[in-house]
């Protein structure tokens, strides 16, 4: 027994690239850097991967005049992670980045998101996100940064299919103290994070066979970190808004399991550029009507007043939904449930994104 159990032990490793000798050596795991305040964000540099640290994403949210000039919400994200796996495996099959990505349309006339997903080990011409400026890609979906300064997807599936392209109209907004965005109590609970509000879309949409014009405006949100979440979180509740007037409204909270916030922040840009930062204590979300899904059994507060204190005054803002079911499960990709959703408010629209209602959000 003890025999056949050394024999299945040296299969297994040499399944995944290592030699039986190999197999009893203590592994090197990734010693991931942290978040810290004081580093400098460089453009186009940092729209580039930094494959050091354990997660980052891409992601574009947004909304689309459609055929007939029906409103719809679009969602384009690609995801990267370093996860925990023995640094010194030579294989090139050890799986050291691995890339996933979504793609949701939401368009009332369906009365719920459509959805699909892509997953990859990088390398093998497969999978790959470049250092120096965005260029994501798996198999024949990409994001990526063009010779003009134009962001562009292409992505999609069987029902739906987006080839967008996204053109900046304002500088980047670095979120927190210069891009270093606190999640929790503990400064390395952190990120660096920017946006890219009003983004100018311009592009197509295929719905089944068809392909039509579309045109709209959306916000890309930059994250990358190592320890992003407290213990204590299971999710958080975000989000940005492209104000009509120009500004720009960022905001989320973190979550205990009790449902009260560990975290809060966010933004305000003005129209003219000014910036207020909000505090922990600046930020509220009140929920007004929830949501039960038929297929997770999760409950979303798809209605909320989102209040934030600026030097100004109090400023809120009601977000109601395009629609209800705007859940998304990506399981099968190794990726959470969560509710990702096109909202409007008096004088905008963006988007709502609510984690950790049907389970505990693990990044």
């Amino acid at each position: 027994m003890a025999d056949l159990t050394r024999r299945r032990a040296a299969l297994a490793a040499l399944a995944a690239g290592a030699s039986p000798a190999r197999a009893q050596e203590k592994p090197v795991l990734p010693a991931y850097p942290v978040v810290a305040p004081g580093r400098a964000l460089r453009f186009p540099q940092d729209h580039g991967a930094h494959p050091e640290f354990r997660t980052e994403w891409w992601y574009v949210t947004g909304w689309l005049k459609g055929p007939e000039g029906r409103d719809l919400g679009f969602q384009a994200t690609f995801f990267r992670t370093r996860p925990q796996t023995d640094q010194s495996n030579p294989s090139a099959f050890a799986p050291r980045q691995i890339l996933f990505a979504h793609a949701a349309l939401s368009d009332p006339a369906a009365g719920r998101l459509a959805h699909d997903q892509r997953a990859a080990r990088a390398g093998f011409g497969l999978a790959q996100a470049r250092l120096g400026d965005a260029d994501i890609a798996i198999d024949d979906w990409r994001l990526w940064r063009d010779d003009r300064g134009l962001f562009r997807a292409r992505l999609g599936g069987e029902a739906f299919a987006l080839d967008l392209a996204f053109r900046p109209t304002q500088p980047p907004l670095l979120q927190g103290q210069g891009g270093y965005s606190r999640k929790g109590p503990r400064p390395q609970e952190a990120s660096y994070y920017y946006s890219l509000p009003h983004l100018v879309v311009t592009g197509r949409l295929r719905q089944g066979r068809r392909w039509s014009q579309v045109t709209g405006q959306a916000w890309m949100d930059r994250e990358w970190s190592s320890s992003i979440l407290a213990p204590g979180a299971v999710g958080w509740d975000w989000t940005g808004l492209n104000l009509d007037d120009g500004a720009a409204l960022t905001a989320f909270q973190v979550r205990d399991k009790a449902g009260k916030p560990l975290w809060a922040g966010g933004s305000l840009r003005a129209a003219d550029g000014g910036l207020t930062v909000l505090a922990p204590g600046d930020v509220s979300f009140t929920p007004l009507r929830r949501w039960r899904s038929p297929r997770t059994g999760a409950v979303y507060p798809v209605e909320m007043d989102v209040a934030a204190r600026t030097p100004a005054g109090l400023r809120q803002w009601r977000l109601k939904p395009l629609f209800a079911d705007q859940e998304l499960d990506s399981r099968s990709a190794g990726g959470p449930v969560y509710w990702e959703g096109a909202v409007t408010t008096a004088g905008g629209r963006g988007y709502l994104e609510l984690t950790g209602y049907a389970e505990a959000l693990r990044l």
